[in-house]
């Protein structure tokens, strides 16, 4: 997405780079491509970052803050632990800014983490993180099986790598809750 007029923003070369690790992978993630994606010259860039490892780390940085931070944060308004588990997996299947990617950017980061140690450093930070979340969250809803948040967190991760047809992934998570003994399914 080009911007037509004014200076880019340091979030406008980080949308850049989740677009272009969405469409064309890590091999993608170059000042002068992603210069050419946004309209402007590399010089911009050097602007915002000292390099392309800078870049890189403020990318996964990003990503780390945005994947987690923004999702909890909307979730906390709800009380009820049910109702926010229920939530959580609505968002987990259908969170998708374009402007970052959209569906294929998370999917792209992991293959990514295949082959760059700072990439698979904070793909495992965020497993991590999402899956401490997941397990108080199943625990605080009393779900009978101590693995049910592993078990949700490998289907969103799986869910992310299959192109179904829209609504198809919320069917399947929500349905994998009722699987799974939530009360109130």
């Amino acid at each position: 997405m080009k911007k037509i007029s004014g200076r880019q923003t340091a979030d406008d070369w980080i949308q850049a780079g989740f677009r272009a690790l969405a469409t064309t992978g890590p091999s993608a993630l170059k000042a002068e491509a992603l210069a050419r994606q946004i309209g402007t010259t590399k010089g911009s860039f050097y602007w915002h970052f000292a390099d392309l490892a800078d870049y890189k780390a403020r990318l996964l940085a990003h990503w780390e803050a945005r994947a987690y931070n923004e999702i909890v944060d909307k979730l906390e308004t709800t009380a009820d632990p049910v109702q926010r588990l229920r939530q959580l997996c609505v968002l987990a299947v259908s969170f998708r800014d374009p402007n970052y990617g959209g569906s294929a950017a998370e999917p792209a980061l992991r293959a990514w983490a295949r082959e760059d140690e700072n990439a698979l450093e904070a793909v495992r930070r965020m497993d991590q993180r999402r899956l401490a979340y997941l397990d108080d969250l199943c625990r605080s809803c009393g779900l009978p099986r101590d693995d049910a948040g592993r078990i949700l967190y490998a289907a969103f991760v799986g869910l992310e790598n299959l192109d179904s047809e829209p609504g198809k992934a919320e069917q399947t998570i929500l349905g994998l809750l009722d699987a799974l003994g939530l009360p109130g399914s």
